[in-house]
């Protein structure tokens, strides 16, 4: 009886289970449909001017519970050589971190008069960051 038990709470052997697929080719059109709804809703709030905070907080919103932010870096990973390489580097805990640690230290730094300063080290930032990428990349082609 335990065999039977066992067999039958394997995920493989559930039965009428959808396979990744078939599940993923019925989605596609969904997917795609969210994608532009979700473009032409950030595309209005520009044309209107709505507050950017808003705007931002509702399109990650939108992204994340409809699963197209997923579905997006899925399919950046489907590009063949570079693809696989770029969900990698977008997946670093440093980079999140690194970004992350340099938007709290600019908000400071803005709050104590620091613009100028700001804009240098942001843009030092970036250029760290994209060269971290770049190294990456080339280091997974040799």
């Amino acid at each position: 009886m335990m065999k039977r038990l066992r067999a039958r709470r394997h995920p493989a052997n559930t039965p009428g289970e959808v396979s990744a697929t078939r599940s993923t080719l019925r989605a596609w059109p969904q997917m795609v449909l969210f994608a532009v709804a979700l473009l032409c809703l950030f595309l209005l709030g520009q044309h209107f001017h709505w507050d950017t905070r808003v705007l931002a907080a509702v399109t990650l919103l939108f992204g994340l519970l409809s699963g197209l932010l997923v579905w997006l870096v899925g399919v950046i990973g489907l590009v063949p050589l570079i693809g696989p390489i770029i969900v990698k580097v977008l997946s670093f805990g440093f980079i999140w971190l690194l970004n992350a640690v340099g938007y709290l230290m600019s908000y400071i730094a803005i709050r104590r008069g620091y613009s100028r300063d700001v804009l240098t080290y942001r843009g030092l930032t970036m250029a760290l960051l994209i060269g971290i990428v770049i190294g990456y990349i080339i280091a997974q082609f040799i």
